[in-house]
């Protein structure tokens, strides 16, 4: 069941109230936001102190949502690592595990304006090469966090190597499902044999950064979005996540998210963290980026049609893995024959 506004706006209050150390705090809007197919995220315009705040509240889904998801105060707590670092994300303010507040856990960061949605983002002519080289900086300063000395020690990390780890943790997805997908099994065959065999150093990964999951205004970056699926792993499994065409909303020419240049958006990263991109192994990487997002779909889809989660965003994600699947077997057929 969705969270409730009426229910919820006097609990909230309360907790920023307590949390902030304010004497006075009103809630003048509260409403949910678009999006967030795995948790639910809400919109808080308050007046603290006699102080206009705008804020993000983000809960956790009613439902058991997608199993690569961490919990909403360990998604607090990256974000709060990349905030140190220098990222552009949301200041993270406060985090609630208290589920007798709202009915879930939640926490709270700073609002940042702007446009996320990816068909709208490839479609602005203004943004470009600009916007490709910041996000390959952003990308390198999250990669500067390793798993040593972190207080992030609850991050999954491959018992393998990233990309094993991978292919045993979607065939495990698979094994789950009701249908068969024979396209997406035989694409985990060929991910397992030709498995990238060169040395790499674990840091943290986003794991899901792409165009839809930033924030944009005025051509400007304000932030990036949506942690929940981080872990420790190989920094070619995020580069090619973005530049993967599955997240070029229409805009294929654009490789790199849609927005500009792949070669603009390497040698941005390359210059911000003084690594090297194995440009090579990029299209391996990018097959795993249609495998994954496919299998997701698949779960995605079947929220909705056991009734768990009935939503017309999770219905049409569900749709996609066809197109996922295909594109992810021409991908290899165009290896193969290079």
């Amino acid at each position: 069941m969705e969270l409730n506004e009426a229910v919820i706006r006097e609990p909230l209050r309360r907790f920023i109230a307590e949390r902030s150390g304010a004497t006075e705090v009103r809630i003048e809007s509260l409403h949910r936001l678009g999006g967030g197919a795995v948790q639910e995220i809400w919109s808080i315009d308050a007046n603290v102190d006699a102080t206009p705040l705008g804020l993000v509240m983000k809960a956790s889904s009613a439902s058991a949502g997608v199993p690569d998801s961490i919990t909403r105060e360990q998604e607090f707590m990256v974000l709060r690592a990349a905030h140190t670092v220098g990222v552009t994300v949301p200041e993270p303010l406060w985090v609630c595990t208290d589920r007798t507040i709202i009915g879930r856990d939640f926490f709270i960061m700073r609002e940042v304006k702007g446009v996320a949605a990816g068909h709208l983002l490839v479609r602005d002519s203004s943004l470009g090469d600009a916007l490709v080289e910041r996000l390959g900086r952003e990308l390198a300063y999250i990669h500067s966090i390793y798993p040593n000395g972190s207080e992030l020690d609850f991050l999954r990390r491959p018992q393998s190597t990233p990309a094993q780890h991978s292919i045993d943790r979607y065939r495990s997805w698979l094994s789950y499902m009701e249908l068969p997908y024979p396209g997406l099994e035989w694409c985990l065959c060929w991910l397992d044999a030709h498995a990238p065999r060169a040395p790499f150093r674990l840091t943290l990964i986003h794991h899901d950064f792409r165009t839809g999951n930033y924030m944009v205004d005025a051509g400007k970056l304000t932030g990036i979005l949506d942690w929940e699926f981080c872990e420790w792993g190989d920094i070619h499994e995020d580069i090619a996540w973005f530049c993967a065409r599955c997240w070029r909303f229409g805009a294929c020419d654009k490789e790199a998210g849609g927005i500009g240049s792949r070669e603009t958006f390497y040698r941005s990263y390359e210059e911000a963290s003084g690594r090297t991109i194995e440009r090579d192994i990029i299209p391996y990487w990018e097959v795993m980026a249609h495998v994954r997002w496919a299998t997701i779909a698949i779960q995605q889809g079947q929220r909705h049609c056991s009734g768990v989660d009935r939503s017309l965003e999770l219905a049409l994600t569900g749709r996609m893995t066809a197109e996922l699947e295909l594109q992810a077997l021409l991908m290899v057929e165009e290896m193969s024959d290079a």
